[in-house]
């Protein structure tokens, strides 16, 4: 499990947290705005997604 950081434009917001949807698992993202009030943060906690078996192990017959 690790955490991601994105600091974007609100409006990208929705569209980013679809995209690192697709890319791993992630739970909902935490949002807060920048110091500033100009950007937003997100947060999401995330864990790979499995992918294709990855076993080299050689097996008798």
């Amino acid at each position: 499990m690790f955490e991601i950081r994105i600091i974007c434009e609100p409006d990208d917001a929705d569209r980013l947290s679809q995209t690192l949807a697709t890319a791993f698992d992630t739970g909902p993202a935490r949002q807060y705005p920048t110091r500033d009030r100009k950007r937003t943060r997100l947060y999401f906690t995330a864990e790979h997604r499995p992918g294709p078996s990855t076993d080299n192990t050689i097996r008798e017959r």
